[in-house]
């Protein structure tokens, strides 16, 4: 490929998926609001850029293959402040994809989309949307929004429906884990299958005690790596029985799933910020 197109570079998740993206195509365009994202890679440009302009996302993603849209405000928060980056930002990014003739957007969706289903159901890609959030609305808004410019445009689209990644120091993460190494392998199927469509695949290692169900997804070719049950007798020690009827320990949503709407959501979960500095 000539040019991909990384939004949300400036990111925990985006530090993983820079360097590895140089080395699928030519010309690797990063962008975020942020003044810079520091070094570049060989192959790596920046175009600052805010999703929420039209404009600047038209010219960052003008001659792209593809794009791979982890760019969004990433926590619940009152729906005004969501409403630019997470629900207009999506519809600038396909609507200019589609404007391009780019091939397929990768979008970084989360379980948050279905985040109010009890954790003991093992749910599949196919379940319909139970939002816990804003920002779970909003990865159904982009979900749904991808589906349509697939069905009435052509234009591809895989939504990686992430569980956490980040590092394991809670109970929930014992199934939803995703590593970094395992992210982008991910990324990198979903680039490299020679055909998508209109797909969604959980975002989630091999962990024993995943919650969710990828069969449905399995065409494209994603197998997960790592497994968090090596943080499971530690974890387990220093934590507290779960409350059955607490939606925080309940519900695939986590922490998200309890809080009002509104509300942060990570401010009751202990995200290590260990993004990749080069």
């Amino acid at each position: 490929m000539k040019k991909i197109v990384l939004t949300g570079a400036a990111g925990r998740l985006g530090s993983y998926l820079r360097e590895p993206l140089t080395k699928l195509c030519d010309e690797l365009v990063s962008t975020d609001i942020k003044d810079d994202v520091g070094t570049l890679y060989a192959g790596e440009t920046y175009m600052q850029a805010d999703l929420a302009d039209f404009a600047a996302m038209d010219k960052v993603i003008e001659g792209a293959d593809m794009v791979v849209h982890m760019g969004a405000f990433v926590d619940e928060g009152p729906f005004e402040q969501l409403l630019g980056p997470n629900f207009v930002g999506s519809y600038n990014v396909w609507e200019a994809a589609s404007k391009h003739g780019v091939r397929r957007v990768v979008y970084g969706s989360s379980i948050h989309a279905v985040g109010m289903y009890p954790k003991n159901e093992f749910i599949d890609t196919e379940v319909a949307h139970r939002p816990d959030t804003f920002y779970g609305l909003a990865k159904c808004f982009t979900e749904d929004l991808g589906r349509m410019y697939w069905e009435k445009r052509g234009l591809e689209s895989v939504h990686m429906r992430i569980l956490s990644c980040a590092q394991v120091n809670n109970a929930r993460a014992l199934g939803s884990w995703l590593s970094y190494d395992d992210l982008i392998q991910l990324v990198t199927r979903c680039i490299e299958t020679p055909v998508t469509g209109f797909a969604v695949i959980y975002g989630v290692s091999d962990n024993d005690r995943a919650p969710v169900d990828n069969s449905k997804a399995s065409f494209l070719g994603y197998r997960p790596k790592d497994n968090a049950e090596q943080f499971a007798e530690e974890i387990l020690a220093n934590e507290p029985p779960m409350d059955p009827h607490d939606p925080n320990h309940m519900c695939h949503g986590g922490p998200f799933a309890g809080v009002d709407l509104g509300n942060s959501g990570l401010a009751g979960m202990n995200v290590v910020d260990d993004r990749k500095e080069n």
